[in-house]
């Protein structure tokens, strides 16, 4: 029996679906909500319904997206701005559902070629209804699940399994649908599943910019505001800073340094990149020679962004000044961190690309930087290890490839990893090897005390035999040498006091 045998025809001549349909209940809203959930759960609708008409169509489109904006905000812990401009993306997906509505009912409506129209806007009023079903169960009892804390206490394979669930229900209950509209094992059942995969799969892959992001305390200004003079500005702004750095000095090992924090939403990584440019000139003797890249609204005309190609253009500029075979390399990266490796970049509304271990290994390659001090703050990071790792790199991240850092809260001053190894360890030592080690245990400590239950994060370090003995001039040199005026600044006032229940 066909679906369509559930839905009414437009006018009294009957519809040519192979089954007689009951006289439809015209307004009877109850039915089609009934229809809607049975639809979500893989049923038959199970009763006649009358064709939506264009309010009716409207308001079930509104209610979808209004139960959109209030998942997304409800996602968002404390003061949330609404983004406008998010309103213009996401229909492909409805212009495909109409067109495939109104294609599978047209073979089912002949004679009457438009009456596909009406059992096509009938099809697609089930589908509109059906979604709002998923969206109250899967994406507002996820939100109330994110609310209550729930999910800060979840292993990281449950949440993503609950983050993909109304995902994949959707799909499914669609497809189910859809299918059903035709006689099955059809071409027409084959090209429904195509096209309604096909759909799914192209919406995941196209950006979709959030209805809502986290609003900054004591912050001007949210969103990058692309004037004359920030692009003027950020034009130059790399191309002045490797001009002035310090040049290498013939006998002396020195360290270069660049801090990289691509991810403009969270305040956190602005902080950590200027600490660890600090420690890098107050205690490794980088001043002149040390380099910021970071994607922040209130810095663009002040820093360079932190983009591929930038960070591709830094490692160059700072070769072309370094003794490539006696000066070291040191490079902080801290954003957020996937299961592949990808560290994520935002600066709306530019479309910023991730960076890759990869892609890192290949400008340093390509620039000739032999000694390298490579540091990965993000969740994930130890996936970094192998592709970096080599006889003349010290290789250092914040997590193994498996486990989540820790320290990335809206609250947080500092990651765990930043605090303790930049904040802390190196602050009594000059050896990355001995700060990586010490800050492991503390690491683990706060962890512990902090909740977290997905695992130990777990730092990794891989040394090559080569950098061994530069490193080691660098620290002799260094422990002889003057205490530079001034101290050290810290953005944490108290050490025990971050909110850093989010993995990273």
């Amino acid at each position: 029996m066909s679906e369509l045998s559930t839905i009414a025809p437009a006018s009294d001549a009957p519809a040519d679906t192979g089954s007689s349909a009951p006289t439809p209940r015209h307004g009877a809203l109850a039915a089609w909500w009934r229809a809607a959930w049975r639809s979500a759960v893989g049923l038959r609708p199970g009763e006649p319904l009358s064709q939506p008409g264009p309010v009716a169509i409207a308001l079930l489109m509104a209610t979808r997206l209004l139960l959109s904006l209030a998942t997304q905000r409800l996602m968002i812990d404390g003061p949330a701005t609404f983004n406008a401009p998010a309103l213009q993306s996401g229909w492909l997906s409805s212009l495909v559902s109409v067109w495939l509505c109104w294609l599978l009912t047209r073979r089912a409506s002949r004679p009457r070629p438009d009456a596909a129209i009406d059992r096509g806007a009938t099809l697609f009023g089930l589908l509109l209804a059906q979604s709002v079903v998923i969206l109250v169960v899967g994406g507002l009892g996820l939100a109330v699940l994110f609310r209550s804390g729930l999910l800060g206490h979840l292993p990281a394979g449950v949440l993503a399994v609950l983050w993909w669930a109304p995902w994949g229900w959707s799909w499914l209950v669609t497809l189910r649908l859809m299918q059903r509209q035709v006689p099955a094992r059809s071409a027409m059942a084959a090209l429904a599943a195509a096209v309604v995969t096909a759909a799914y799969v192209l919406d995941l892959q196209l950006p979709h910019d959030p209805f809502w992001y986290p609003a900054r305390e004591g912050a001007s200004e949210r969103y990058l505001r692309l004037t004359p003079q920030a692009i003027e500005a950020q034009s130059g702004l790399l191309a002045r800073a490797t001009a002035v750095l310090a040049p290498q000095r013939p006998g002396i090992v020195d360290l270069y340094a660049i801090t990289f924090a691509p991810y403009a939403d969270e305040e956190v990584f602005r902080r950590e990149s200027a600490l660890v440019d600090a420690v890098m000139q107050q205690r490794f003797d980088a001043r002149g020679r040390s380099l910021q890249l970071v994607n922040h609204a209130q810095t663009a005309e002040a820093l360079p962004w932190a983009t591929a190609q930038n960070l591709r253009r830094a490692i160059e500029g700072v070769a072309a000044v370094m003794d490539r075979d006696e000066d070291v390399l040191f490079i902080h990266l801290t954003s957020h961190g996937a299961r592949g490796g990808e560290l994520a970049a935002s600066l709306w509304p530019l479309e910023v690309p991730a960076v890759t271990p990869v892609e890192l290994r290949a400008w340093l390659d390509a620039a000739g930087v032999r000694y390298r001090v490579l540091s990965i703050s993000a969740c994930y990071a130890g996936s970094w290890i192998a592709p970096l790792a080599g006889d003349t790199s010290l290789v250092m991240t914040a997590a193994d490839a498996e486990h989540t850092s820790y320290g990335c809260g809206r609250k947080s001053a500092l990651t765990f990893f930043g605090r303790a190894m930049y904040d802390e360890a190196l602050r009594e030592t000059h050896s990355f090897e001995r700060a990586h080690a010490r800050a492991r245990g503390v690491i683990e400590r706060r962890e512990r005390e902090a909740g977290k239950d997905d695992g130990y994060s777990n730092p990794q370090i891989s040394v090559g035999a080569a950098i061994r003995a530069p490193l080691a001039a660098l620290e002799r040199r260094l422990q002889v040498a003057p205490t530079p005026t001034g101290s050290l600044q810290s953005p944490t006032t108290d050490p025990d006091s971050q909110n850093a229940t989010a993995p990273r």
